[in-house]
């Protein structure tokens, strides 16, 4: 894809969606970092629905910690891999008050340290939280990336690299979210909505669906 149809690509989307947010409900950096952890493998909306009697008993890396593991677990159960997602959660508790005076770090190597901690996940936290230009590919933007062209790549880390590299620098804070938005709800795996699709004309895909 070339460089002019790419800035197209993201002229477009935001017209559409100026000012793209998470999905995720959150107060500070903890609890996006939190509500990031127990998304993984789980829906925003299923962890939305946990969070709020979670946060309210233990907010912030002190309570967490306080709260142990095995306290955690009642208030995420409806979420999967709630088990090792509670372990995860008062161990990154407990390293954020001896390590960062319970703060959550801004900085990628800090937080790829914590349990439970990759590098999606740091990425959503330094863009969200910190206002990064980075780029946390998962299924929506691996496979947006690779059906339009715009990224395409065999692995998420791939992809990530292509995104970072060409995407322009106006558009850098914002893309994460244009990308994952437009793959959950306009480029859905199944069936893409091509038809409404506002990137249609400039989308590679040979497989455009013709009705919606």
């Amino acid at each position: 894809m070339n460089a002019d149809k790419r800035r197209r690509i993201f002229e477009r989307l935001r017209t559409a969606n100026p000012e793209p947010a998470s999905e995720l409900a959150y107060r500070t950096p903890f609890e996006l970092l939190v509500a990031v952890v127990l998304s993984a493998q789980a829906t925003d909306r299923s962890v939305n629905l946990a969070t709020p009697a979670l946060f309210a008993a233990a907010g912030t890396p002190q309570k967490m910690a306080a709260l142990g593991a095995a306290a955690i677990e009642p208030y995420i159960r409806t979420i999967g891999l709630y088990r090792t997602k509670a372990k995860n959660l008062a161990a990154l508790a407990r390293l954020l008050v001896e390590r960062h005076g319970g703060e959550v770090p801004a900085s990628r190597e800090a937080l790829e340290a914590l349990p439970g901690v990759g590098r999606k996940t740091a990425n959503v936290v330094l863009n969200v939280a910190f206002g990064h230009s980075t780029i946390a590919v998962d299924t929506h933007i691996f496979r947006v990336a690779n059906r339009t062209g715009l990224a395409p790549g065999r692995t998420p880390h791939e992809v990530e690299a292509k995104l970072v590299k060409s995407t322009p620098t106006e558009f850098a804070r914002h893309a994460h979210h244009w990308l994952i938005l437009h793959g959950r709800y306009v480029c859905t795996a199944r069936k893409p909505k091509c038809p409404a699709c506002a990137l249609r004309d400039l989308c590679e895909f040979r497989g455009k669906t013709r009705d919606v």
